[in-house]
């Protein structure tokens, strides 16, 4: 954590695939709690210290499922410290990988896969997510007063605001000693609303001098984003405007796009549309998997395979995965995962509601979950101004702009594409501190 940091986001972070002063552990949580402390992980700097915990928390016994997770506790007084869960999206896509390993977590794996190094600005100093949370509280009861907030980027988009609202939900019929402290969220270049998600990424493609104006014109002619499908021809029309980021990087348009070869694990873009296409375009809408270039996740890849991270990890405990290669992103849940819904716009307006905080954050040059897109469905919530769009500064520079809701914030963050924490971690780091601290972004060129 840098040493300018405000204390307040000397958080807690849990990673998954998580005041007032704690309750005692019980013996038996204690045991557990140190069966999954991660003493020392190969290539791991010996300064500062990291506290950590990984390992396997059950969801559902009778069908055998189990969730991975990842725990780093703050550097400082960990128990008067907010906790914090974040999620990746894809779906799919490992917040082990993403989220701990390569943006936001304390130790990222280095350029050569070979170990770690300290992240100066890292964040710690559904049902059966929510199941997860319960029996992982259980295991670490000295947390459970503590604030908790839950975070995520991408298809976390549908999944932090939902399992948000399953949390406050079954608060209402918990005694008060039973509830999950729940305060709010944070969602990064989040899919929140199908047609103003399309609809923006058409128009960002077009803006941006991607598309042509010809293939803009004819997507407007034959798409209606308002349905809950794609037409034919809408999808002959979408698969065309994927296609023209074959040489470029959807999810940062100005960064420099990987060129090595990819394997069957990590599909580039234009396959994966035009494999959704000719298996499933009639009455679908096209997908793309919103995780990131498989390029820079290469190294993280080969980290996390060494037999010896595993067993220090916690990881592949039964050996199921010893013939095969664990990847960053599973297309096999992308391609069979049921995104059927339209929409969580409706959970922010109940939420919001409820006094709970919410942000959301966007890089701008995110051409996957443009910007555009989250300012046209922020303002469809219809909520008052609290203060209009405005820049906020880090070292002398605008570093994005934002504008605050009664009971929303929203903020870009200039430059950044799809994963905020790792294009531009020092402002997302201001944006994570202002969250937690409650205050405004800098509105002054310090």
């Amino acid at each position: 954590m840098a040493s300018s940091a405000p204390a307040t986001t000397r958080l807690l972070a849990i990673f998954v695939a998580f005041s007032l002063l704690p309750a005692p552990a019980t013996m038996a949580a204690r045991d557990e709690q140190e069966s999954d402390r991660v003493a020392f992980l190969p290539g791991q700097p010996r300064s500062p210290a990291v506290s950590q915990f990984s390992g396997y928390v059950t969801v559902n016994e009778r069908n055998g499922r189990a969730l991975f997770y990842w725990f780093f506790e703050a550097h400082a007084s960990p128990a008067q410290k907010p906790l914090l869960l974040w999620l990746n999206g894809g779906p799919g896509c490992s917040s082990v990988g993403y989220g701990a390993a390569s943006e936001l977590g304390p130790l990222l794996v280095n350029d050569n896969g070979t170990g770690f190094e300290f992240n100066k600005f890292s964040w710690n100093r559904a049902e059966d997510t929510y199941n997860f949370l319960v029996n992982w509280f259980s295991r670490f009861p000295q947390y459970k007063s503590n604030d908790f907030y839950i975070s995520g980027e991408s298809y976390a988009g549908h999944y932090v605001p939902q399992l948000a609202e399953l949390v406050y939900e079954r608060n209402k019929h918990l005694e008060r000693n039973q509830h999950i402290n729940l305060k709010g969220f944070v969602v990064g270049n989040g899919i929140t609303d199908e047609y103003y998600d399309e609809k923006a990424l058409v128009e960002f493609a077009w803006s941006h001098s991607v598309i042509s104006d010809q293939i803009y014109e004819n997507v407007k002619n034959v798409c209606d984003f308002r349905l809950p499908y794609f037409t034919n021809e809408c999808a002959d029309a979408m698969d065309l405007v994927y296609t023209q980021y074959d040489k470029i990087d959807i999810f940062n348009v100005y960064a420099p796009k990987c060129n090595a070869p990819t394997d069957e694990s990590a599909l580039s873009l234009s396959s994966a549309s035009s494999v959704e296409t000719n298996a499933k375009k009639k009455f679908k809408r096209l997908r793309m998997s919103s995780g990131y270039d498989p390029c820079y996740s290469t190294h993280i890849e080969d980290y996390f395979n060494r037999i010896d991270v595993q067993k220090l990890l916690h990881a592949n405990v039964s050996g199921w995965i010893k013939d095969r290669r664990w990847t960053i992103c599973s297309y096999s849940i992308f391609n069979n995962y049921d995104m059927g819904i339209f929409s969580v716009r409706h959970i922010y307006d109940k939420l919001i509601k409820a006094g709970l905080r919410v942000w959301i954050y966007s890089g701008d040059v995110d051409g996957r979950v443009p910007v555009i897109g989250s300012r046209y469905w922020t303002e469809a919530l219809g909520l008052p101004i609290k203060s209009q769009w405005q820049p906020w500064y880090l070292k002398d520079q605008v570093a994005g702009r934002f504008v605050e809701y009664e009971g929303l914030t929203m903020a870009t963050v200039r430059g950044a594409g799809h994963d905020v924490p790792q294009d531009k971690p020092a402002e997302a780091l201001v944006i994570i501190s202002s969250f937690f601290s409650g205050r405004q972004l800098p509105t002054r060129n310090f």
